[in-house]
């Protein structure tokens, strides 16, 4: 239409916590937190799938370009630039940081054995620790956390709080605090983050956010 404005739009990517997310304290005061919840933000997240008879196919792939072979059981598995997680039977995420192994730059090794999925938006993913972070999780989470039956690289797509999740177990803490790190999708994000909240708060918790893979 003649003389009609066009609105320009631009898009940019915000945290689904944006406005739920208050970093310092919660919950319990004068003692020293027992959970830490740090949001991680910025991050690259593709979903492969194996087509149909193409899983060994996949494997020989992904293996030529991380260096390992994807985990096809529930484990988390690190490479010096991104680790490689189980989400079903021939799927796995890749997470990493800075591009390297984002949508455009996978697709050309992988694309012919998966298909893939950019996700990076569509997740948000949460660092989980302390002395008290399994006890926190145990209220949430049917999944045994402890360290022997859940050790370090131990996977599960699981649910928290009737919400779908992935769920892992990265490396300790310097302190040797134990990491669980959760993919939820972004939508029930500030649901679940209200819900940890709420079931750490009797051990007090530190919020953090954060641009570094745990």
């Amino acid at each position: 239409m003649e003389d009609a404005s066009v609105v320009d739009f631009s898009w940019t990517p915000r945290s689904p916590l944006e406005k739920a997310l208050v970093t310092g304290a919660h919950g319990a005061r004068g003692i020293e937190a027992g959970v830490s919840l740090t949001e991680i933000r910025n991050f690259d997240l593709v979903q492969v799938m194996a087509r149909r008879g193409t899983a060994a196919d996949l494997a020989k792939a992904a293996k030529a370009r991380f260096g390992v072979a994807p985990p096809d059981a529930p484990k988390a598995l690190q490479t010096p630039d991104a680790t490689l997680i189980w989400s079903g039977p021939d799927q796995f995420f890749v997470l990493s940081k800075g591009g390297k192994h984002a949508m455009d730059t996978l697709a050309p090794s992988l694309f012919g054995p998966a298909s893939l999925s950019d996700q990076s938006h569509a997740r948000a993913l949460i660092s989980i620790s302390g002395s008290k972070a399994r006890t926190m999780l145990a209220k949430l989470s049917s999944i045994d956390l402890h360290a022997g039956a859940f050790p370090i690289g131990a996977a599960a797509a699981t649910s928290m709080d009737h919400t779908s999740v992935t769920l892992w177990r990265g490396n300790d803490r310097p302190d040797g605090q134990a990491v669980f790190n959760v993919l939820v999708f972004a939508t029930f994000a500030e649901s679940l983050w209200h819900t940890m909240l709420d079931s750490g708060a009797e051990y007090g918790v530190a919020i953090s956010h954060s641009e570094d893979l745990a």
